[in-house]
């Protein structure tokens, strides 16, 4: 009788990720014992400055080759205007469609269904409603100059919480910033059945169902 083959483990893989997104990817490769996935991230706070995106993930790219079978790259376009995906097509990297990370919560059709529904909707996430005020407030200086606020978001309607979560308290405080930003306020809750997708498609060999 033939020897039955030993099953052939799955690339060792490095993510690159948002830090927004980063709880959340670690709950689903936990949740899936994805063990042959890592993740490195990149400080939330480069979506204020997109431009400085594209150099910072190719140094994590240029980094994670000389420990890693495979890269991918966890990120939306996330306004660097076409930028990250040149630069990830010189390294020879996939990422994500989509133009924002918000979509892996949601799930791109849903995504796209909602941007079209309100084009001005400026996304929560359970990440940035509990660093609303160092990411958004401060972050965009709407602390020292509250009369940016009109600059910023004047051609915005609503805020859409995205929500990961059922936790009364983020819902409270995701309220409060829609409030703070005179906007209308709704919420959404997404789950992380985005994201479990997202690690089926780069794990299909995994066992078993995959868990948002």
């Amino acid at each position: 009788m033939a020897r039955a083959s030993a099953p052939v483990a799955p690339p060792r893989t490095l993510v690159i990720a948002c830090g927004a997104l980063a709880r959340e990817i670690l709950a689903v490769i936990e949740a899936n014992r994805l063990d042959h996935l890592s993740v490195t991230c990149l400080p939330a706070s480069l979506h204020n400055r997109p431009e400085r995106i594209p150099g910072a993930v190719r140094r994590k790219v240029r980094a994670g080759r000389k420990h890693f079978d495979a890269i991918v790259c966890l990120y939306g376009d996330c306004g660097t205007g076409g930028e990250l995906d040149r630069m990830l097509a010189e390294e020879g990297v996939e990422r994500i469609d989509g133009p924002h990370c918000y979509a892996f919560y949601a799930g791109l059709d849903t995504f796209e269904a909602l941007a079209e529904e309100e084009i001005g909707t400026f996304y929560l996430t359970d990440y940035l409603v509990r660093h609303f005020d160092r990411l958004v407030w401060k972050g965009l200086g709407l602390d020292r100059h509250p009369d940016l606020r009109d600059a910023y978001f004047g051609h915005y309607v609503r805020v859409l919480y995205l929500a990961q979560t059922d936790d009364p308290a983020l819902d409270q405080k995701a309220s409060h910033a829609a409030e703070r930003l005179g906007l209308a306020y709704a919420r959404r809750s997404t789950g992380l059945l985005g994201l479990s997708d997202w690690a089926r498609t780069i794990a299909p060999s995994s066992p078993g169902a995959l868990h948002g």
